[in-house]
């Protein structure tokens, strides 16, 4: 049983990375064997457009014909019992490096015809998504973000079998608010958020990890 988390955040140590580690560990306390992946580490670029992954009787069709530092990263993929995804959300949407893995993740499985069903991938698998965001649970409601990200959600869904997402909201942002322009902030109330809410954000990956690591949830 193998699981794979890709964090879509430039930061290492921070909210993302730490609840993707989380959700790996959940992953392990049932068996699987885990690897964490940090897309800023890589060198690669999205979907090109160039449609070798469907063309017929090609030697790519079904898979992204490019090579860089992200073919081994869906080698890895496309072999796991599960995947989660982590990513903070900048300006209501997913971070550059996450969109390009997506995208390149999810089209070379996409198919062109009405004759077959809408993915070339060969078994079910569950996906997990994990964000983070500085606003507050209310501005979700306010917004039309979550709605834009279910798009995502329901291609990955279409593609993979199972799709599921977390939501870890209003976060901290920086380890010394004094340092940085941030008055906006109430500091001493994000600090108190800190200490008691993130850590049931973490509690809560992990018991997601251990759940998806086992499969698709009936």
């Amino acid at each position: 049983m193998k699981v794979v988390a890709l964090n879509g955040s430039p930061r290492k140590k921070w909210n993302t990375a730490t609840l993707l580690e989380k959700a790996l560990e959940g992953a392990q306390s049932v068996g699987a064997e885990t690897e964490l992946i940090h897309l800023y580490d890589l060198n690669f670029k999205g979907c090109i457009s160039c449609f070798v992954c469907k063309l017929k009787n090609g030697k790519s069709y079904g898979k992204c014909a490019m090579k860089d530092d992200l073919t081994p990263i869906l080698e890895k993929i496309a072999h796991a019992d599960a995947v989660f995804i982590g990513s903070p959300i900048y300006f209501g949407n997913l971070t550059g490096e996450t969109r390009s893995l997506l995208e390149r993740m999810l089209f070379q499985y996409l198919v062109y015809s009405n004759k077959s069903g809408p993915t070339l991938f060969p078994r079910q698998i569950p996906i997990g998504l994990i964000y983070t965001m500085n606003i507050p649970d209310d501005m979700i409601k306010k917004t039309n973000f979550e709605q834009q990200l279910s798009q995502m959600e329901g291609a990955l869904k279409r593609m993979f079998g199972y799709s599921e997402c977390y939501y870890s909201t209003d976060t901290y942002q920086f380890d010394d608010y004094s340092k940085y322009v941030a008055d906006r902030f109430d500091v001493e109330a994000k600090t108190k958020r800190y200490k008691e809410v993130f850590p049931v954000d973490c509690q809560n990956v992990y018991e997601m990890g251990a759940k998806l690591a086992k499969g698709i949830p009936v």
